[in-house]
């Protein structure tokens, strides 16, 4: 998930600060750690960064991979 959300991003030339404005969030770090895994994004969070990006939600926060 992180690596193509920072691929989305990175796309569209956006900022941390950016994507932390569109989630309301008060800084970049605070997105910034949400983008790399460590605090998990909200369902009302990854449905505004899908419609942002014009993907479906499992695009983006889902992987095909299976545990083993």
């Amino acid at each position: 998930m992180s690596e193509i959300l920072q691929n989305l991003r990175k796309e569209r030339n956006l900022t941390h600060k950016e994507m932390a404005e569109l989630l309301n969030l008060k800084t970049a770090s605070a997105y910034c750690k949400k983008e790399l895994g460590y605090v998990p994004f909200s369902l009302q969070e990854a449905k505004i960064i899908a419609d942002f990006f014009g993907k479906k939600i499992e695009d983006i926060f889902f992987t095909d991979e299976l545990s083993q």
